[in-house]
């Protein structure tokens, strides 16, 4: 079922939604199955045919994947970070308009890792705690991988990662509820 207040369109297996947050666009060109809208435009139907049950886990995939862009144009995703350190204090500063995170100090490290943010994804730091980065975006794909960006620039080299557990984590992710 469509949300209220979403617009949606399906042509030749591309999805395209948009809401209050944007536009969304995905392409299920490579899956053999059948997209259409039914019951006027109120629920989006995915069919396929003679299929085994490997084949069939495609079907649940391709609903929740359009539930994502549905969420995602109405909520927006938003992944928390914190910065976990030990001894030398992590520095994150934000550039670009919330494009860029740079990050120095890392163990006390000189070089400073720049890791620019996926295209539609703001990074900015957490009003209320100390120490956390917020990650947010419409398209939940670019949203995760922007905050697995920032957690694996800073991981720990050549040491026990069970004793240096400094780096960027993320502490909880979901949608924005307004």
């Amino acid at each position: 079922p469509v949300p209220k207040g979403i617009k949606i369109s399906v042509k030749s297996k591309i999805v395209e939604v948009s809401g209050k947050h944007g536009a969304l666009k995905r392409d299920f060109k490579h899956l053999p199955i059948e997209l259409y809208l039914a019951n006027s435009g109120h629920e989006v139907r995915a069919k396929m045919y003679f299929a085994k049950s490997k084949q069939l886990s495609m079907l649940r995939s391709v609903c929740s994947h359009i539930n994502n862009l549905f969420d995602g144009v109405q909520k927006k995703y938003e992944y928390k970070m914190r910065l976990v350190y030990a001894h030398f204090p992590i520095n994150a500063t934000i550039t670009n308009g919330g494009g860029t995170v740079e990050l120095r100090n890392f163990l006390g490290e000189k070089r400073v890792r720049i890791v620019n943010m996926l295209p539609g994804v703001k990074v900015e730091k957490s009003a209320g705690t100390k120490d956390e980065i917020v990650v947010t975006g419409t398209d939940i794909d670019l949203t995760s991988r922007s905050a697995a960006l920032i957690r694996q620039s800073c991981l720990v080299k050549d040491k026990d990662i069970r004793k240096f557990l400094d780096g960027v984590y993320v502490s909880s992710h979901g949608t924005l509820e307004d």
